[in-house]
């Protein structure tokens, strides 16, 4: 059995791969490294260039003092230009006359006795289109030939009209004949207001207008309802857009704004030339003369760099390796750590660029708590410290803005004040809401801290002060709401189960604990009892006790596909187990943890608790139908042996102590719950042997549980279990002093 186990371990161990790679690992510190190295770079190496003419500018070189830019400024021309909206004219199409129109030729066709309904019907769909085609014509000609409008504009319109132009439905024209002339008399002063009060708006998209006709043509004065639905399909026809672009008028417009653009001046510590910009002979002759060159490059401070951030890593890594988190070990934790170190970094990164002299404290919107926030939930207290410091140092060269000195420490400290702020707020937080609390303490303490800080410089003026603290408010709801929408990503890509995703699961309305409720009652208070056990048990010896406590939720859930079948849901009716085969009954019994992953599965439960469901029975036999199969089988005469390995779980055993402590918990409650009147002895020599037995058996053989943490457990269940029996418990009346201290020393006790 043991070298099945250490086989088996071995080919776990190779399965997982990466995950236990020293190469893996080595390589995620070395990506560390480079993230931090790239993200100091423009802000700590000297900024003196080693270029050539006609070479490509590798960074952006920020200017030591004011000097005119000629591209900028034609730049910043076309960037007016493009700024220019687009000029739009309003032009009359005189739609009301287009309606009298229609109505006095349905007058004049509906009024001819001696035509037939069915070439009514086909003059209507041939004049009507053309009555509305015709008015578009003779109106655009009219402005063509009086030179209101260019014949740009003039392309525009015809083209605007024909793709918005509205189509009547086949049907409402098989309903014009029949329309009395003392209809279209009441229809049409109805059908012209409605569309001179639509048409008096400025329309560029026609169909978002004429959704607004049918509640217009309802609320109007016609009764009949085949008037109104006529008049709906004759105002839509009616309606054209109004409001057209007039591309002569916006290049009128952009010509006027780059005539208003003032020359670009590069102010001091703006970006001179752009990263990948040519260096032509311009701009090496400005470079050269602002003393920006050297004649060899000198590699010492990129070398000085490299070390400073490598102090980052190891300081990480010396961390991490003394740790007893999984961490440790596990490389999917230190990737996720690395992420996590990353996208902090970069959100400061993207706050840096927004820095410009109008803004020179935007840097206190930044999320810079963000990471500290997530590892606290995510990994550990203790690992978020740790990074929270580098998030300082990191920060308070990110937002410097005096290149002259390489540290800005009123950014290093706000990030270190807020990140230990959010440290100490969400540790043991298990609701959501609570980092949106955590987000408004860091908001209330930066906003003290960079005020004072801010009033101690007499060079600020008020306006940047109150800039600065409203970016400080800011940056701490923004860090909530960014911690709040990456954690469900991160809960997700990595399988973490954090403290709100497992209170988030303990919910009684979860759909699998209603329906463990309503079906199962008895499954359901066992599984709440298991779970106030193994919760205890846990956290006794250091375990995850709300990861115990939710499993246990969850542990049994398989029961409710055939609930009758376990004894705890058998209210009033007889045991089918009485008469069933012991090998049905087993088969049975065994399935519901299979069940219950499976339904676990595709109510996407995360694995760690399925795991649990899975393995709290671990490969156990069910020695009930085990003696009565053998029972049977020798009062049958059978010489064929019954097998103890037919009649066990199929498995796997626990593979964590979680798994392992419900486990136990499980069939402690059940087994304590089957004594009438149990007793404090009763109760700790029943809770020894079924821990005895499980050890016997080797059901903690593939998990890292000690003898001393199982003897933890043990105490620490008979304890839970005297506080939930204990009054049912028959004390003895031998208690040592006169018999007449003895209900007392009862009453002592239970209390």
């Amino acid at each position: 059995m043991k070298n099945q186990v250490s086989i088996q371990g071995k080919f776990q161990y190779r399965l997982a791969g990466w995950k236990y790679s020293a190469l893996v690992r080595f390589l995620l510190f070395l990506l560390l490294t480079a993230v931090f190295y790239s993200a100091l770079t423009s802000k700590i190496i000297p900024q003196t260039y080693d270029i050539q003419k006609g070479s490509l500018a590798e960074k952006d070189i920020l200017a030591p003092r004011a000097i005119e830019n000629a591209v900028a400024t034609e730049q910043s021309k076309e960037d007016a230009a493009q700024r220019v909206q687009p000029v739009y004219k309003i032009v009359s199409l005189k739609n009301d006359t287009l309606v009298e129109t229609i109505f006095e030729k349905l007058q004049q066709i509906n009024a001819d006795a001696e035509v037939t309904l069915g070439d009514k019907v086909n003059i209507f769909k041939t004049v009507i289109p053309n009555i509305v085609q015709d008015h578009t014509d003779k109106l655009l000609k009219s402005y063509s030939g009086s030179g209101q409008y260019n014949e740009a504009m003039l392309e525009e319109m015809r083209k605007k009209i024909a793709e918005q132009q509205y189509r009547i439905p086949e049907e409402t024209y098989y309903k014009m004949p029949r329309l009395l002339k003392e209809d279209l008399t009441v229809m049409e002063p109805v059908a012209k207001d409605i569309v001179n009060r639509l048409m008096n708006d400025q329309i560029i998209d026609a169909q978002a207008v004429r959704a607004k006709v049918a509640e217009l043509v309802n609320s109007s004065t016609l009764t009949k309802s085949s008037s109104r639905e006529m008049v709906q399909e004759l105002v839509r026809a009616a309606i054209t857009p109004n409001k057209f672009f007039d591309q002569k008028g916006t290049d009128e417009a952009k010509g006027h704004a780059r005539d208003n653009v003032k020359p670009v001046i590069i102010n001091k510590n703006e970006v001179l030339v752009k990263k990948g910009e040519t260096i032509t002979e311009e701009l090496y002759a400005r470079l050269n003369a602002l003393e920006m060159l050297k004649d060899e490059s000198s590699n010492l401070p990129k070398i000085g760099l490299l070390l400073f951030v490598s102090m980052f890593s190891l300081a990480i890594y010396m961390f991490v390796r003394q740790s007893a988190l999984p961490i440790k070990s596990n490389n999917t934790q230190l990737l996720m750590l690395v992420l996590i170190l990353l996208i902090t970094i970069f959100g400061m990164k993207i706050f840096a660029l927004a820095q410009n002299l109008d803004y020179p404290h935007i840097g206190f919107l930044a999320p810079s708590a963000m990471g500290a926030m997530l590892i606290t939930i995510l990994l550990d207290t203790s690992i978020s410290f740790i990074a929270a410091v580098v998030f300082a140092v990191m920060s308070s060269v990110i937002f410097n803005t005096d290149h002259l000195q390489p540290f800005d420490f009123r950014y290093g400290l706000l990030t270190l004040a807020a990140s230990f702020a959010a440290i100490f707020s969400i540790q043991r937080a298990s609701q959501r809401s609570s980092i949106l609390k955590a987000g408004m303490i860091i908001a209330l303490l930066g906003m003290v801290l960079v005020g004072s800080l801010l009033l101690l410089d007499d060079h600020e003026t008020k306006r940047s002060i109150l800039f600065a603290l409203a970016f400080t408010v800011g940056g701490g709801l923004l860090t909530a709401v960014i911690v709040i929408g990456l954690l469900p990503f991160f809960e997700a890509a990595f399988g973490i189960l954090s403290p709100l995703k497992l209170v988030e699961l303990s919910n009684p309305n979860h759909p699998l604990l209603r329906k463990l409720l309503t079906e199962t009652p008895g499954t359901y208070h066992h599984s709440i009892m298991v779970g106030n056990l193994s919760e205890a048990a846990a956290e006794a010896i250091g375990a995850n006790g709300l990861l115990c406590r939710v499993g246990a939720y969850y542990h049994d859930i398989g029961k409710t596909k055939r609930p009758i079948y376990f004894i705890e849901n058998q209210s009033n009716i007889e045991n089918p187990h009485d008469k069933m085969d012991p090998n049905l009954s087993k088969s049975i019994i065994v399935a519901h943890a299979r069940d219950g992953v499976e339904m676990q599965k595709e109510h996407h439960i995360p694995k760690q608790i399925r795991d649990i469901a899975e393995q709290h029975h671990g490969t156990t036999l069910l020695q009930f139908f085990y003696h009565k199969a053998k029972k049977m089988a020798e009062a049958e005469g059978q010489t064929k042996p019954v097998e103890e390995a037919d009649f066990r779980y199929p498995g796997p055993k626990a593979q964590s102590k979680e798994a392992a402590i419900v486990g136990i918990a499980d069939c402690v409650e059940a087994a304590v719950r089957s004594l009438r009147n149990p007793t404090l002895e009763q109760i700790d020599s029943m809770v020894r042997k079924i821990v005895k037995n499980r050890l016997d058996d080797g059901q903690f053989n593939e998990c890292d549980l000690t003898i001393k943490e199982l003897d933890q457990i043990a105490k620490t269940l008979n304890e839970t279990l005297l506080g939930i029996f204990h009054s049912r418990i028959e004390y003895p009346n031998d208690l040592p002093g006169q018999a007449g201290n003895n209900e007392a020393g009862k009453k002592e006790l239970k209390a």
